[in-house]
């Protein structure tokens, strides 16, 4: 897939294909259901219709996005990235594009100081640090420390790395490379 847009709409049609229902359709069940947190869309596809995570948290995504009453997540965000932090933002959007690259499994779970990655479980957390620089979270067990991959320290204790960044011109396909090793571990 060459965009993030042909492969998302490569996973609705795989969703079709698989349980033969439209994407249209997951919506219109998870909207009868009243759920209205993510957390709970998920788990519901998961053991009431057998979806996959990946499929059940596409389907979570666009239920809430077509106006189920969650909206708590960008508010969070919105929150982060306000006042002095404004600047920072474009960097968290560029990093949500490179991270939801990876797979329709990605899930994004803002809290009140950061965006925690997942998969399965946690494998990053993008928190804008101070007015001047977004702090990129990393959980690479076994891998040294080198240069720029420094080790989380106080940071966040749940993760074992640290990348700092600047601008978006500081997100290359070396940091990439140690967000996709992490997701790929979890």
């Amino acid at each position: 897939m060459s965009t993030i847009e042909e492969a998302k709409e490569s996973a609705i049609r795989n969703l079709e294909e698989k349980t033969g229902r439209s994407i249209v359709e997951w919506i219109a069940a998870v909207k009868a259901t009243g759920l209205a947190k993510h957390g709970q869309i998920v788990s519901h596809l998961k053991s009431e219709h057998g979806l996959t995570h990946g499929y059940a948290n596409m389907v979570a995504l666009r239920a809430l996005a077509a106006g189920e009453p969650d909206g708590e997540g960008d508010d969070l965000v919105t929150a982060q990235y306000a006042g002095p932090k404004t600047a920072l933002k474009p960097i968290y959007d560029a990093l949500v594009k490179a991270v939801s690259a990876f797979g329709p499994d990605v899930e994004l779970a803002p809290k009140k100081a950061y965006v925690s990655v997942r998969r399965r479980k946690q494998f990053a957390i993008l928190q804008p640090t101070t007015a001047n620089r977004l702090d990129v979270g990393i959980n690479l067990p076994g891998i040294a420390a080198t240069g720029r991959l420094e080790p989380s320290g106080s940071f966040n204790a749940m993760l074992s790395h640290r990348v700092r960044l600047a601008s978006a011109d500081d997100i290359d396909p070396e940091l990439v490379g140690w967000l996709r090793a992490a997701y790929d571990a979890a």
